[in-house]
């Protein structure tokens, strides 16, 4: 059987839940951003769970329109993107590694390129990345300034990829919908003791330690 890094030539991860243990950073950030408002605070963090992977702008018009019922001014919307930054980015940056990924990035980054497609601002995540000692493992580094699918095909059609050439490891419904879009093979991480957001017979794994082997079943 080939090994799955002789099979695909490029791996895409999501940011939050495949590469940092951040996920439930940014969900508490959402309930003190929108504390003022109790009566919906679980379902704000219900609405952002649900769409991880998505801009924290898009999820600020999901609130507003569908929960509040009110539009959302532009002046607010940026207020609100700089309320979460200042919320977030501390502990993000000091936040674990999920397991493996890090031992994954040093295995591969020098035989395969690997890209970092997230929901995360572009600014913020370059930020991230580079204070976290990221940058040098990844080819491309690219946040919510444009939408996942787009990103998927800008990276195949920049490295002559064909859509079987990529895999995209992500830990939520956007991440798993960009790749369908773009045909693009997909692994969800899915940790332990959490229920999977994903279709039954998608390939999960529990952290990155299992990449490796994910990748061997994908083209077995």
């Amino acid at each position: 059987m080939d090994s799955g890094l002789s099979r695909f030539k490029a791996i895409a991860f999501d940011f939050d839940g495949v590469i940092l243990e951040s996920v439930a950073i940014k969900t508490e950030a959402m309930r003190t951003l929108f504390a003022a408002h109790p009566a919906h605070v679980d379902e704000i963090a219900a609405l952002h769970e649900r769409h991880a992977g998505f801009s924290r702008f898009v999820k600020f018009d999901m609130i507003y329109r569908d929960l509040f019922k009110m539009p959302l001014a532009p002046e607010s919307r940026t207020e609100l993107g700089q309320k979460f930054s200042k919320l977030v980015l501390e502990k993000v940056l000091a936040c674990p590694f999920v397991a493996g990924a890090r031992e994954f990035f040093e295995a591969h980054y020098e035989t395969t390129p690997l890209f970092i497609v997230s929901g995360t601002p572009d600014e913020e995540l370059l930020t991230i990345t580079s204070e976290r000692g990221l940058s040098p493992y990844f080819k491309g580094i690219y946040g919510s300034d444009r939408g996942k699918p787009e990103i998927l095909n800008a990276i195949l059609a920049e490295h002559g990829l064909e859509a079987r050439d990529l895999v995209f490891v992500g830990d939520g419904l956007t991440d798993f919908d960009a790749a369908k879009a773009t045909s693009v093979p997909f692994i969800g991480r899915v940790p332990k003791n959490h229920d999977s957001p994903f279709p039954t017979k998608t390939r999960t794994i529990y952290d990155l330690t299992g990449l490796d082997r994910a990748l061997e079943d994908l083209v077995a």
